[in-house]
C-alpha cells in the first residue's frame, strides 16, 4: 500500500529529529570557529618574547640593568651580562668608526680607542637593532637610526636614544663598568 500525503500546498514534509539541528550547529560552529582565529591572528598577545611582539616595553631598561637578561654571552668575550666587570667583547671585534651587536648590547667605537655599550632594544617597538653602518645603529622594523656615539635617535619613529651602559677596557676585553 501506498501513503499518500494530502494538504492544502503548504510543505508538509517530515525531517528526522536533529538533523537540521545539527547541521545547523556544525555550520555555526564552523563558522564560529573561523571568526575566532582570525581575531586571534590579529589580536595581540599579552605575553611573549619575541621583540617585535607586544613584549616590549615603551621605556626600555637601560643595557646591564635588571632589566636586560642576565647570563647572556658578548660576541667573542667571556660570560656577560650587564654586571660590572663582566666581559661583552674583544676589543678586536669592534671595528674604528662602527660596531658590533653582542649579547644584549651594541658595542661602538666611534673614535678609536672610545667604546660604548648601548641596548639592543630598539626604543620605537622594541625590535632588535640589526646593523651598524655608516656611524648609525639600525633597526631593521621601522628605519629607526642611532648614533653610534651616544646613542641619540638620527632618524625614524625612535621617540628616545638607546639607553648607555659604561664600558672599559680590561685588557683585550671591553667590560661593563
Amino acid at each position: 500500500m501506498t501513503d499518500v500525503q494530502t494538504g492544502t500546498g503548504a510543505d508538509n514534509r517530515t525531517e528526522e529529529a536533529g538533523t537540521t539541528s545539527t547541521r545547523r550547529v556544525v555550520l555555526l560552529g564552523a563558522g564560529g570557529l573561523g571568526a575566532a582565529a582570525v581575531l586571534t591572528a590579529c589580536g595581540t598577545a599579552t605575553s611573549g618574547t619575541h621583540p617585535n611582539g607586544s613584549d616590549f616595553a615603551k621605556d626600555p631598561a637601560p643595557a646591564g640593568s635588571e632589566g636586560a637578561a642576565a647570563g647572556s654571552t658578548g660576541g667573542g668575550g667571556k660570560s656577560g651580562g650587564g654586571a660590572a666587570g663582566a666581559s661583552l667583547a674583544l676589543v678586536a671585534d669592534v671595528p674604528s668608526g662602527g660596531g658590533i651587536i653582542a649579547g644584549d648590547y651594541v658595542i661602538t667605537q666611534p673614535k678609536q680607542g672610545t667604546f660604548k655599550a648601548f641596548s639592543k632594544i630598539c626604543t620605537h617597538q622594541g625590535c632588535e637593532v640589526s646593523t651598524v653602518k655608516d656611524g648609525t645603529i639600525n633597526c631593521p622594523c621601522h628605519g629607526a637610526k642611532f648614533s653610534i656615539e651616544d646613542g641619540s635617535v638620527q632618524g625614524g619613529p625612535a621617540p628616545k636614544p638607546l639607553p648607555e651602559t659604561k664600558v672599559k677596557v680590561d685588557g683585550d676585553n671591553i667590560v661593563a663598568a
